[in-house]
């Protein structure tokens, strides 16, 4: 009878330690793990790192005040090489070495989705910064963005064009190979359709060209009063220099993949033109002058939308996990859900699709600067 009382005493310990070893090793650590996924190296670094900077400036300004549920917030960053491979392999250790609670990232759309596919079936909180692509947030209700969608811009400059510029006639230049720029193209027409702006031309290119010259030709005699250009600020900066060459009599519109073009255009070929970005140092508005002012002390640098993003993105789950009371992904997902939340990239509310509802920032090239313009409200 005592080697079965024994026995049963021996299970039932067994039974216990295993049951707290089922817990997790968030509720018992001293610390809240967060993950951080990014290209830290590679030819996209310059995004990654950007993004990952904003993320821990967040992170540090929280720690500072005290952190959060009483702990302080462990921020771990893996870098993905911008390879899907690697992210996948890296999200699998945070999650399951780690045995972080959340995860910030990834960076870019192709590697966000697939780590977005395994943590929807894991059901862990995600929010990425920076990536755009539709298709991101479709993956699970866990996942939520913190920039606008690709789409959304192309609405927006639309809504530019018509109610800030009060032109009634716009034409498009697009990359009809890219989905980016089809995508943005498509969108812009459909908005445009709406506001009763009429599109007079849609030329196109394919990606490699370097001489449009045909297509701003024709633009040129359509009695457009505004041109839309939605690609990377590479082909923009072609564009522009041409169309000053064709003597183009109407501004350019862009959108974020803009950003950088005067490291590729001259100032004068871009001269008086505009494009929507997620965010401007030339921002008055205390939220962004804070920040500005608090990073460029951290990091002796300037930071650039990406950065803003991912320091949005990291308050924006730290916000989540006060609000729950808890690190329970359910719960922090609930919260998610519910964000009201002021930051340096505007005001997010997210809607039913997880993805922002929140002004866009537009920016237009003065004097071979980025000038702020003001914002666009949807």
């Amino acid at each position: 009878m005592k080697i079965k009382r024994i026995a049963l005493m021996v299970l039932v310990l067994a039974l216990l330690v295993s049951g707290l070893a089922g817990c997790g090793n968030a509720a018992s650590s001293k610390t809240i793990k967060i993950g951080g996924l990014a290209p830290l190296t590679g030819d996209i670094a310059v995004y990654g790192v950007a993004a990952s900077n904003g993320a821990k400036h967040a992170i540090d300004e929280v720690n500072k005040a005290g952190g959060v549920l009483g702990k302080q917030i462990e921020f771990i960053v893996y870098d993905e090489k911008g390879d899907v491979n690697e992210a996948v392999n890296a999200y699998n250790k945070l999650v399951d070495s780690d045995k972080v609670v959340a995860i910030l990232g990834d960076v870019t759309s192709k590697p966000t989705i697939s780590v977005a596919q395994l943590a929807a079936k894991a059901g862990i909180p995600m929010v990425t910064p920076t990536a755009t692509a539709l298709d991101v947030t479709k993956q699970g209700s866990n996942v939520f963005r913190a920039c606008y969608i690709d789409p959304f811009q192309g609405e927006i400059m639309a809504q530019f064009a018509a109610e800030t510029l009060k032109a009634k006639k716009v034409a498009i230049i697009y990359n009809s190979g890219d989905d980016y720029s089809s995508g943005l193209k498509a969108s812009f027409e459909a908005k445009a359709a709406s506001l009763g702006l009429e599109v007079v031309g849609a030329e196109s290119y394919s990606k490699g060209d370097t001489d449009f010259k045909a297509q701003l030709t024709k633009i040129a005699a359509s009695g457009a009063e505004a041109l839309f250009v939605p690609d990377y600020y590479n082909t923009v900066a072609l564009i522009a220099n041409q169309a000053k060459a064709t003597g183009l009599p109407m501004p350019l519109l862009g959108v974020d993949g803009w950003d950088g073009v005067l490291t590729a255009a001259k100032p004068e070929d871009v001269e008086g033109y505009y494009f929507a970005n997620h965010y401007s140092d030339k921002d008055t508005d205390p939220v962004v002058q804070n920040f500005l002012k608090n990073y460029e002390a951290a990091y002796k640098d300037t930071p650039n939308a990406l950065a803003a993003l991912g320091y949005d993105a990291a308050n924006i789950l730290i916000a989540a996990i006060k609000a729950a009371g808890t690190t329970d992904s359910a719960k922090v997902v609930t919260a998610l859900a519910a964000t009201d939340y002021t930051g340096v990239t505007g005001n997010v509310k997210f809607g039913d699709d997880r993805n922002p509802k929140k002004s866009v920032t537009i920016i237009q090239i003065v004097g071979g600067e980025y000038q702020f313009a003001g914002k666009v409200n949807p």
